[in-house]
């Protein structure tokens, strides 16, 4: 169903020309409101990891019931993303996207005032819940505000250097908040991050209307958000406990299930939630491919390499931190670098150089051994790795949005931000566990590495096939 977009709230923004490289003013405020969200979000993944111990005792939750505070935020965010891209698409993103922040700052203080674990795992649920709105509303508005091009490609550029600082930024932050103002401060930052970003919105970021009445596939919502549901209920805690428990395997079973009743819906209906016309393209294919490997592998590198320096190496949590800190810091840097990079050698280029950039520093890691010098590899590699990483993070989405009508643009960087959902959650269940449960640490984590990087490395090539230009194959 075509969309108008021309009917817009505030001015239309400026397109971009070879005489105008620029952004204007109108538009870096918009990309702020934008990436000061998306930004947030990431926050909210890595927060509170450093304060569950704490939160625990406080609230009394056990430590098997722990895991329902990543838990709880990871169901919903992850599995009502793909509905939420659509239903922004039909109904107006920035309606959607200033319904999720006004939700998210309820459920962050929510979070924040918690009286007892039930309480706080409803404000967790809820935070979830709005992300998944915020995220596939606030990337189409990005994609449909900043046209193909260099306007794009940095406008992408600065949104995936923020998306991962907030993850890096949040593991150093709750640890600093956790010892000095105590866990409620955690939920408490974020609350103050969506009041200030929410009265901005309404005045800067534009809005899709529809001149008819929109319908909504409805089987093809249930199908796709009960599988994605039931897919992440079971490799997160798989994480925690492994594959052996019968709600892991049940719920495994009913993920694909009714991922696969989702396709047969969707190949009958007249108007799909997910076009199969879209999932063949080669760019969504593929790019989403690259996506998922880098985000799932890259997650799992953080997870090894946590455990690697504070039980082999013995460091403090903080001095663990300044490691990941140090991978910040180049990170963004390489957010500066990345639309440049992408400007002369083309997005695909890129995703298939920065995923085998990826692949190869982290072969490097196999090189770290019980020698305290080693955190001075570890610190560079994973540094280096992460910049490459972020070079996917952007040429990805680029990749997969590039030439979608802006009708479809909610659907496709739902499809980018699902991806990067299931990506940071499959990667530390199915490789992270053979760390944590081999007898040597040490040896679990070279295992680990290896496996990782040898799936990058071949992403990288099936992914340079799959993109490659045919006009001249």
């Amino acid at each position: 169903m075509a969309i108008d977009t021309t009917t817009r709230t505030t001015a239309s923004p400026a397109r971009e020309t070879p005489d105008t490289p620029r952004l204007s003013t109108r538009d870096r405020l918009v990309l702020f409101v934008l990436c000061a969200a998306q930004f947030m979000v990431a926050l909210d993944f890595s927060v509170l990891n450093v304060a569950l111990p704490v939160l625990g005792a406080d609230l009394g939750m056990s430590q098997s019931a722990l895991q329902w505070a990543v838990t709880a935020f990871a169901l919903p965010s992850g599995g009502f993303l793909l509905l939420f891209g659509r239903v922004g698409d039909l109904y107006g993103r920035r309606k959607l996207f200033l319904t999720g922040l006004a939700l998210f700052a309820a459920a962050s203080l929510l979070a924040t005032f918690a009286w007892d674990p039930a309480s706080f795992l409803a404000g967790r649920a809820l935070q979830g819940l709005s992300a998944a709105a915020i995220v596939p509303a606030g990337m189409s508005l990005l994609t449909t505000t900043f046209p193909e091009g260099r306007a794009r490609d940095r406008a992408l550029g600065i949104s995936g250097t923020l998306l991962s600082l907030g993850f890096t930024v949040g593991m150093v932050a709750g640890g600093v908040l956790t010892d000095t103002l105590g866990w409620r401060s955690t939920m408490g930052l974020l609350t103050v991050f969506a009041v200030i970003v929410l009265p901005l919105a309404p005045a800067l970021l534009p809005e899709s209307r529809t001149p008819e009445r929109p319908r909504l596939d409805v089987p093809g919502a249930v199908t796709v958000t009960g599988g994605l549901l039931s897919l992440i209920y079971a490799l997160s805690t798989a994480a925690d406990h492994g594959f052996h428990r019968t709600d892991v395997i049940a719920t495994l079973v009913a993920g694909v299930l009714l991922l696969t009743a989702f396709v047969a819906v969707e190949s009958r209906t007249r108007a799909p939630l997910v076009s199969l016309a879209m999932l063949r393209r080669r760019t969504v294919a593929w790019g989403n491919l690259g996506g998922l490997i880098t985000f799932s592998m890259m997650s799992t590198v953080v997870f090894v390499l946590t455990l690697y320096l504070q039980e082999t190496l013995r460091l403090s949590a903080f001095e663990t931190g300044l490691v990941f800190g140090v991978q910040g810091v180049l990170s963004a840097v390489a957010g500066t670098f990345a639309p440049k990079v992408i400007g002369r050698y083309g997005a695909r280029r890129t995703l298939v150089g920065s995923l085998a950039g990826q692949g190869a520093l982290v072969a490097a890691l196999l090189g770290l051994n019980a020698h305290t010098w080693s955190v001075w590899l570890a610190t560079a590699a994973v540094s280096l790795a992460s910049m490459c990483h972020l070079g996917a993070i952007v040429s990805y989405g680029l990749t997969v949005t590039s030439g979608v009508p802006d009708a479809e643009q909610g659907l496709a960087t739902g499809l980018v931000t699902s991806t990067q959902q299931i990506g940071l959650t499959v990667g530390i269940p199915l490789l992270g566990v053979l760390a944590t449960t081999s007898d040597d640490l040490l040896s679990g984590v070279h295992t680990v590495l290896a496996l990782d990087s040898g799936i990058v490395l071949a992403a990288a090539v099936l992914v340079g096939l799959g993109l490659r230009d045919r006009r001249t194959a």
